[in-house]
């Protein structure tokens, strides 16, 4: 009986610690030259394309826990870029997604507080500098954005994108 509990146990921290290495993989920046995988369809879109770009959204972010705006509407279809400029001096990132993958990934962070990223939905933007990210919004719906970095996002650093359904072309 002994035996049969220790094995448990053992597999069952293999597998967590499986479960948390494949999370925190990836957040590490890939290797320069690594092959760039083709975009993943989420939720909330998929990786845009430079040249397929409609419009540029400008978002400020700031050290009281802002963005500026915090609400954006869009087209379903629509490719935009995202322009953020961080106003502040604190490092500061954007990171699209549903109400549960921010949540989930929130308490990711708090789990690897030195997480890095490299995923197209999420940007870092350094104190007083600019970041893009080129999204195709192509499911209608509310989505989230959040800052992620240390308490930020339980401070209130949080938005939303609404995605209205595309323009009726008959």
């Amino acid at each position: 009986m002994n035996k049969t509990l220790a094995s448990i146990a053992a597999s069952l921290a293999l597998a967590a610690a499986a479960t948390a290495a494949q999370a925190h993989e990836a957040h590490v920046a890939k290797p320069q030259g690594a092959a760039t995988p083709a975009p993943e369809q989420k939720p909330w879109g998929i990786a845009g394309k430079p040249g397929a770009v409609k419009r540029t959204i400008d978002i400020a972010m700031a050290d009281d826990m802002t963005f500026t705006p915090s609400v954006i509407e869009v087209r379903e279809g629509d490719t935009v870029r995202l322009r953020l400029q961080n106003r502040g001096k604190d490092l500061h990132e954007l990171v699209l997604g549903t109400t549960a993958e921010i949540e989930a990934h929130a308490a990711m962070m708090k789990k690897f507080p030195g997480m890095e990223h490299d995923e197209p939905w999420m940007v870092h933007v350094p104190p007083g500098k600019t970041g893009d990210m080129v999204w195709t919004f192509n499911r209608a719906g509310d989505f989230d954005f959040a800052c992620l970095v240390k308490d930020h996002y339980e401070l209130g650093m949080a938005g939303r994108v609404r995605v209205l359904p595309a323009a009726d072309k008959s």
